[in-house]
């Protein structure tokens, strides 16, 4: 059964959880890679734009020295612990809205990753393009360079169905035998769930539900949603006894 039910959080026999990329290394380390991937590209794309028409006016140095200070501020922002703070007195002060401390920490993940895949692919691409100056591959020249910095591409994408399928969040009423779920808003009657089946990943638990028919009807619903364990253990007690 589904439905959109608000979920009481003050109440004591409801679990709740959230997994995202604020809770879970795995699934921030996925977005900021995939996204990083995408964003490394179109830099990469940019910077070899502006540095070709700067060089010929003969500051081609001048972009350089730029992208390695954006450079140096991204690896301080990764290892300052109050980043995120120093990041929303900036955006104060420039009258710039910022919607939540989470967000900035997005902000942070994204540029990380960024300049970790424009270095990695940056890397393939000069790689290449010294081999097939030296000739040192024959005719195959930068082809195998070339073909492992366009696969990060899919990799990427890869990375962000990953990280978006690794995440949940929501809420178990053990009173009730409710499963709510968040984004789509959800409420699932346990009594429905005729069969629960878990597999442990890291520290979480991909849970797989198996929905009655009655009269053949079909049952809507999430068939494998990703939780945290001890909510996986909870999940398949409540609609055991549901």
């Amino acid at each position: 059964m589904d439905e959109d039910v608000p979920v009481d959080p003050n109440a004591s026999e409801t679990i709740q959880w959230r997994r995202d990329a604020s809770t879970s290394r795995l699934v921030r380390l996925l977005w900021s890679l995939g996204v990083g991937t995408f964003f490394a590209m179109i830099a990469i794309i940019a910077f070899w734009r502006l540095y070709d028409v700067a060089a010929q006016g003969g500051v081609g140095s001048v972009v350089v020295a730029a992208v390695a200070a954006i450079a140096v501020t991204i690896l301080v922002l990764a290892v300052d612990p109050r980043a995120e703070r120093r990041l929303e007195r900036v955006a104060t002060a420039l009258s710039i809205s910022v919607s939540s401390e989470r967000s900035l920490e997005r902000a942070v993940d994204a540029a990380v990753g960024t300049l970790a895949m424009a270095v990695v692919i940056g890397g393939l691409m000069g790689a290449g393009r010294i081999v097939s100056e030296g000739d040192a591959l024959g005719d195959v020249g930068a082809g195998p360079f070339t073909l492992l910095a366009a696969f990060t591409l899919p990799v990427a994408l890869l990375a962000l169905v990953l990280a978006s399928f690794l995440s949940s969040r929501g809420a178990l009423d053990t009173d009730e035998g409710v499963l709510y779920l968040a984004d789509p808003d959800q409420a699932i009657d346990l009594e429905v769930i005729v069969g629960v089946s878990t597999r442990q990943v890291g520290g979480a638990a991909i849970v797989g539900l198996t929905y009655a028919q009655p009269g053949g009807q079909y049952v809507p619903g999430p068939r494998r949603i990703v939780v945290p364990r001890d909510v996986a253990d909870e999940v398949e007690r409540v609609a055991a006894t549901a």
